[in-house]
């Protein structure tokens, strides 16, 4: 792969970045801005090494005042000297001239790569995070629109017992919530930067260089690099993105699952003009959720492959390096588009409670079985007795066209002999099973 591949020249993310106009993301991975920070990076350097007085202080001013780049140079003489970084210092030195010669002094390229790429991963974090907020304050929104709005809660896909909506989203929330930790402390993690030569040692670069530069540059120094800043912070980058991008991928799901025909309790909005099939002009599809669940799964790829960049040989080899010039613009770009996606999916999410009661009351309120179970029990009777008896009647209500278990129970002399009227009403109360969701709520602040 050419050195100079940008990923806005793919024609994926191109598409991406002009039909959704995000180019906070895109544009912190064009050639130029990877060029400007290879730049900050050089001049931050001089900087310290000007302070120490190794260099002169005036050929610092000098090249600051001058350093200029051409990406479309750079690659004119990238294709000479088939070197990315050789390549940039030449045509900085077109521009700057003599006082060029103190510019990468004792440094070895990947001083300058790993160093302005934790530039542009750190930068990358600041975007996500602020996006990560759109999707934590629109999930918020709906969680409190539906607190109270009572849906049916399924285990292995089947009715189990009564949940609302906004209880649903308080576990989504509290995922977003933990995501935002998570990029916090990678942004930490991968704020690291290295100037300290061919094999890592300082042999010829004073280590104070090193720590005044990354300063300089809102970074630290790593705490032991080789020629390279190890990959195992590369690797936790990703995978943490792939981790999110799991996240949305469950949110996605379960949009799909919810706006099923049969099910029907949310809906993907569908915005006037649009069409869901060009044969059947009835269909709404989820296809913003099952576009998130396919990238979902691009991300997790990327991890794997950011993980099999950790072993290199020996202080250095540049196998990662081919890997990381496609899953980490495309990781950041992709997770960028992810939660703009979600934030506004979630945000204009359509709710029918009016479903989610009549799915809740399917089978004349089987859900309420644990409730007669245990009442039952209260009363007197063996458990293994009365999950039997109350298992028999559900199993008689379920799946039949008619079949209504309130009525069975209401019915059944073994029941009514234990009972009262007002005892079995209780039993199908949903408002037993959301007593507590205040506490829930109280912790997320919603």
């Amino acid at each position: 792969m050419p050195n100079s591949c940008t990923i806005t020249g793919c024609t994926l993310w191109r598409i991406v970045i002009e039909r959704y106009t995000l180019p906070e993301m895109g544009e912190l991975w064009t050639e130029e801005y990877k060029l400007k920070t290879w730049l900050q990076v050089e001049i931050a350097v001089c900087e310290a090494q000007a302070e120490l007085g190794y260099i002169p202080a005036a050929a610092v001013e000098e090249i600051k005042a001058k350093a200029k780049f051409a990406p479309q140079r750079v690659l004119e003489i990238e294709a000479t000297v088939r070197h990315d970084v050789i390549a940039f210092l030449t045509n900085l030195n077109e521009y700057v001239g003599d006082a060029g010669r103190y510019i990468h002094l004792g440094l070895t390229s990947s001083d300058v790569l790993d160093t302005a790429l934790a530039l542009q991963l750190v930068a990358s974090v600041d975007v996500l995070l602020g996006r990560l907020e759109d999707v934590i304050h629109a999930i918020r929104y709906q969680a409190q629109q539906h607190r109270y709005t009572v849906e049916i809660g399924r285990s292995h896909g089947v009715h189990a017992e009564p949940i609302t909506f906004g209880f649903k989203l308080a576990g989504w929330l509290a995922e977003m919530l933990r995501h935002r930790e998570r990029l916090v402390r990678l942004r930490e993690q991968i704020a690291v930067g290295k100037i300290s030569g061919a094999m890592g040692t300082y042999a010829n670069i004073d280590p104070e260089v090193e720590v005044i530069a990354t300063r300089k540059l809102g970074l630290k120094p790593d705490t032991a690099s080789t020629q390279v800043i190890s990959r195992d912070r590369h690797a936790e980058f990703v995978q943490e993105l792939a981790l999110l991008g799991a996240s949305i991928e469950r949110f996605a799901v379960e949009i799909r699952n919810l706006q099923r025909t049969d099910v029907l309790e949310v809906e993907e909005y569908f915005s006037k003009g649009q069409k869901g099939s060009s044969a059947m002009p009835h269909k709404r599809n989820p296809i913003r959720s099952e576009r998130l669940t396919g990238m979902a799964r691009i991300l997790r790829g990327y991890a794997v492959a950011a993980l099999e960049n950790v072993a290199l040989w020996h202080e250095r080899d540049i196998s990662h390096s081919s890997v990381e010039r496609v899953i980490l613009p495309d990781a950041c770009i992709l997770t960028h588009f992810m939660l703009v996606e979600i934030a506004d999916l979630v945000k204009n999410l359509l709710v029918y409670p009016e479903n989610m009661q009549r799915n809740m009351n399917v089978y004349g309120g089987v859900v309420f079985s644990q409730r007669v179970l245990l009442t039952l029990v209260e009363k007197g009777m063996k458990r293994e007795e009365a999950y039997a008896l109350v298992q028999s009647n559900a199993h008689q209500a379920w799946n039949q066209p008619n079949g209504n278990f309130r009525e069975l129970i209401s019915k059944d002399p073994r029941i009514t002999s234990i009972l009262s009227p007002q005892e079995i009403e209780a039993c199908f109360a949903p408002e037993h099973h959301l007593q507590h969701l205040e506490r829930i709520y109280q912790r997320l602040g919603i």
